[in-house]
């Protein structure tokens, strides 16, 4: 082939991948959000209270130690699962029971789930049991927002602040 076709067969080459790049850089629009909706966030790692108690060792247990890990009581340190319960206008739209990460069940229970909801009002209700009790809850939150089409509303969770927190762009969380 000659040297000027083959110039020219690579500058076409190089035009038609920017133009093609272009394009796809403008559309289609990507929208994370449909038009007319708004974003619920759960997202949250939290370790529940540890499940076992602790027991005395006895002196024989003790004396089968090396001297530097001989404490005198044993504890347990896996924790009990996290149960969470979110309704959005009195719809339970998310409810379980997390499990604690790690090889021994002692790291946090953690989640991350997204809902896709209409623009407008929504009553929210939010209830967290972290220990042992099978009955109530621990933590509770229950709150109306206003969510405008596009705005992502995110709940955390965080016991030394209080529990639950309700936070969107322009809100004092």
């Amino acid at each position: 082939m000659n040297v000027a076709f083959r110039y020219a067969f690579q500058i076409c080459i190089y035009v038609g991948f920017a133009l093609l790049l272009g394009y796809f850089s403008q559309a289609p629009t990507y929208r994370p959000i449909p038009e007319g909706a708004a974003q619920v966030k759960l997202s949250f790692a939290h370790g529940g209270k540890p499940k076992g108690g602790c027991r005395d060792r006895t002196e024989a247990e003790l004396q089968a130690l090396a001297a530097n890990m001989r404490k005198p009581q044993l504890c347990s340190r896996e924790r009990v699962a996290v149960t969470i319960v979110f309704e959005l206008d009195g719809v339970t739209v998310f409810e379980d029971a997390l499990a604690p990460s790690g090889l021994r069940g002692d790291g946090p229970s953690q989640t991350y789930q997204k809902f896709t909801v209409p623009a407008g009002s929504h009553e929210v209700t939010l209830r967290l049991r972290n220990t042992t009790r099978t009955e109530g809850w621990d933590y509770q939150a229950h709150r109306v927002v206003e969510l405008d089409a596009g705005q992502i509303l995110a709940i955390d969770f965080d016991p030394s602040a209080g529990g639950f927190i309700i936070s969107s762009p322009g809100s004092e969380g």
